[in-house]
């Protein structure tokens, strides 16, 4: 009874209302694809902002949970990490929160959802979903303005936008500094050399109950066999919301903006 307790919250927490966001720092906008892909996001500046002036960039994808159109749930895990004024003051970034539609993906996977934890059947070899393309091309339009310094893009995100971290940077992998997937996963199969000079910082509950720990463990095992710098931290007896704990990291964000791309 206790793990189909456990495995209702798991599930349910994804469909939370959107009470933990911060709107208020985040500009809303949209953005159309070169596919026509339709994509709102959420942009925050560094409170001392100048056009010219070069700073990091972060992309975070959020979860399914958050998936839609009103351009504000993608807000609820992690906005708050990004906006506080501390952080913001310490680490000054140009930090993109963009919104995926319902049905859609950040990543080419297929998901069983007639049992728990979710069976995923990754496959890199399909073409790129229209909201990562769309986040992509976003990121890239963001770069052209010359107000960002390209040896400082970053990637993060939880859950389906963990699956998202690691695609984006297997068909990127010369764009990003460093990636931090929480909860994700990623297509063995296809992972390869191509990634070798991005650094992984992988999160992941060991009592995860919608998507597997062994996700995370099977593709950081992956990594250390290409020789990448991977950093694995795994939470005993935490569900799928791991997102917390790893933002309650003390130097999650430190890490993140200590890398530069090689």
């Amino acid at each position: 009874m206790l793990k189909h307790t456990l495995i209702i919250i798991a599930v349910c927490c994804l469909m939370l209302p959107a009470t933990a966001q911060d709107t208020t720092a985040f500009k809303a906008e949209t953005f159309t694809s070169s596919a026509d892909h339709v994509l709102p996001y959420r942009i925050l500046y560094p409170d001392d902002y100048k056009k010219g002036k070069k700073y990091p960039v972060v992309l975070f994808l959020h979860g399914a949970g958050e998936r839609g159109d009103n351009n504000v749930s993608q807000l609820i895990h992690g906005s708050k990490l990004f906006a506080n004024a501390e952080n913001r003051k310490k680490f000054p970034a140009i930090v993109i929160f963009p919104q995926c539609a319902k049905e859609s993906y950040w990543s080419a996977v297929e998901v069983d959802r007639t049992q728990t934890p979710f069976t995923l059947a990754f496959d890199y070899t399909k073409p790129i979903t229209p909201p990562l393309q769309a986040a992509i091309e976003l990121l890239q339009r963001i770069i052209q303005q010359g107000s960002v310094d390209q040896s400082r893009i970053y990637i993060t995100g939880l859950s389906m936008g963990g699956m998202g971290t690691f695609e984006a940077v297997y068909r990127y992998p010369n764009l990003f500094a460093a990636a931090m997937p929480i909860c994700g996963g990623a297509d063995l199969n296809a992972y390869d050399e191509r990634v070798v000079k991005v650094p992984f910082r992988v999160f992941h509950g060991a009592d995860d109950a919608v998507v597997s720990v062994d996700q995370s463990q099977k593709i950081v095992e992956k990594l250390k066999t290409l020789n990448v710098a991977v950093e694995y931290i795994e939470y005993p007896g935490v569900n799928h919301n791991s997102w917390d704990k790893a933002f309650a990291e003390p130097d999650y964000l430190s890490w993140m903006f200590s890398r530069k791309r090689k």
